[in-house]
């Protein structure tokens, strides 16, 4: 009985702490479907990446605060439904309700099929920006844990490679800990500039960061 009761009083506080999170409070007043949104919003305000006409590519995209968040960039006046001028295409395995104008896809990008699916809505196009909320299940220990982050990254990575423009960029999760150091040199060794950026509106307790990877290098 105390370990139910201890639970409870747990999952009150983070209730509490979470509908006074002024973030949460800001998503439900705009609309957004998750506080993610802001982090995206201030990556994007510090580091200008995204604008109207370009191609974006979504990874991760469910339950789909990015995606709305970049629709909005990429219409006249901020809008989150009508006009846009660009193409924005969301990838997950999970379900994610639509969105207007956002070209939602269904499974794992590393399957053909899937990316079959992509090749075909860029319709050779080339990508301006790659973002990524990925991340995986955490179990606890840290050496498991660094190793499915790195790997998440590693394919973010790769697509990236395959399918931005030369002068495009990829924004992507990663957490501090074990195995941070080799993730940002794996950035270095594809993209000409690499900035970290803690979002004010990640939680103090959360060890996430994202990376910025701007301009690809050419291949060798």
């Amino acid at each position: 009985m105390k370990i139910q009761t201890k639970s409870k009083k747990v999952n009150k506080n983070w209730l509490n702490q979470h509908l006074n999170d002024p973030y949460v409070q800001a998503a439900q007043k705009d609309g957004y479907r998750a506080r993610a949104a802001y982090k995206l919003k201030e990556i994007d305000e510090t580091f200008k990446l995204l604008r109207p006409g370009q191609v974006v590519v979504d990874l991760g995209c469910a339950p789909g605060a990015w995606s709305q968040y970049v629709r909005r960039t990429m219409a006249p006046q901020g809008a989150a439904a009508g006009q846009l001028q660009g193409a924005i295409i969301g990838l997950d395995m999970l379900p994610m309700e639509p969105i207007e104008d956002v070209h939602f896809i269904q499974g794992d990008f590393r399957e053909d099929e899937v990316l079959a699916q992509l090749q075909t809505v860029l319709a050779g196009r080339k990508v301006d920006v790659v973002v990524s909320d990925m991340a995986p299940n955490l179990s606890g220990h840290s050496s498991t844990d660094a190793a499915r982050v790195a790997h998440l990254i590693e394919l973010a990575v790769d697509f990236a490679c395959q399918h931005l423009r030369p002068e495009g960029a990829l924004v992507a999760k990663v957490f501090h800990g074990p195995g941070y150091d080799e993730l940002v040199q794996l950035f270095r060794a594809h993209f000409q500039q690499v900035k970290p950026l803690k979002p004010r509106s990640s939680r103090d307790k959360s060890s996430e960061t994202f990376l910025i990877g701007l301009h690809l290098k050419a291949r060798p």
